[in-house]
């Protein structure tokens, strides 16, 4: 029995989200009241034909007076033995407000959104959820994923049966268009010789061989990830015996396409070749 119970901050991408555990086979529910939530889990793992062995469910502010009941309906699958994880979506306020500025829809928490700003009930909103944030089993903060690249990230993190293991993401971003702020490991590559400023390599990236060819060329190049990867090493084992479900190791170089790329890379095939659950998201390799 596998189940996940997303939530987050509204407007930070639950529904990509869900839509992205149902294409991977979960069977999902949107907006299920807090009181059914043991009800539901049982219903799941009775059913016959086993296609709801895999659920997801959607908890969030939408349930308005009954929010109170979401922490008893959480205690109460913990009591009764229920094993779930928990998703956690969230972004940059800013991002927030942007988002719900081009859909032009209220923010839920309010149904007249006339009586609050939209910062204001964002601002309310991380208030009731913050504990649940504190305590996820999974953090996916989208202020910089497309819709495409978080659905990726979903996807990765909950495909096939390896639910309770340690889930490896290895990014590569660009610091210029903003760190990833849910990274649990950051490596800064911005240090090694840039072939942006080789004018062959410079519309090519990190997956190129010629630009890879160059990057890993220096000593310099070499020592860096001889000791990345010694540190991955030591620590992925420490984090597995903490019980953390979700690792994001992420190389940052200027703008995301040469050395990070390059760097992320390698990381993610040393973590494949000894035998980790591991997934690779290239974050800025296409931005200008």
């Amino acid at each position: 029995m596998e189940f996940v119970i997303v939530t987050g901050i509204s407007g930070a991408g639950k529904t990509s989200a869900l839509h992205a555990l149902e294409d991977i086979g979960f069977y999902c529910v949107d907006n299920i009241p807090p009181a059914l939530l043991t009800t539901f889990y049982e219903l799941c793992e009775k059913s016959a034909d086993g296609r709801m062995k895999r659920a997801a469910v959607v908890l969030d502010v939408r349930m308005g007076n009954s929010f109170d009941e979401l922490t008893w309906a959480i205690q109460k699958l913990k009591d009764e033995d229920h094993p779930y994880k928990m998703l956690f979506l969230d972004a940059a306020t800013d991002i927030i407000i942007r988002r719900f500025r081009a859909t032009r829809r209220k923010h839920p928490l309010f149904p007249d959104s006339t009586l609050y700003t939209i910062d204001e009930a964002v601002r309310i909103e991380r208030e009731l959820f913050a504990k649940y944030k504190m305590t996820a089993d999974y953090l996916i903060d989208t202020t910089f994923l497309s819709s495409a690249q978080l659905k990726e990230r979903v996807s990765t993190l909950f495909i096939g049966n390896e639910i309770s293991s340690l889930s490896v993401t290895c990014m590569s971003f660009g610091f210029k268009y903003g760190v990833p702020t849910e990274a649990d490991l950051m490596f800064d590559v911005r240090c090694l010789p840039n072939p942006f400023y080789i004018e062959e390599l410079k519309y090519k990236t990190g997956l190129d061989e010629p630009v890879r060819d160059y990057v890993m060329k220096w000593h310099q190049s070499q020592g860096v990830l001889e000791k990345m990867l010694d540190f991955v090493d030591y620590m992925l084992p420490l984090y597995k015996d903490e019980g953390k479900s979700m690792l994001l190791i992420a190389i940052g170089c200027t703008g995301g396409k040469h050395r990070s790329v390059a760097f992320t890379q390698a990381l993610y095939n040393h973590l494949s070749e000894n035998k980790n659950k591991v997934a690779v998201q290239h974050r800025d390799i296409e931005k200008v």
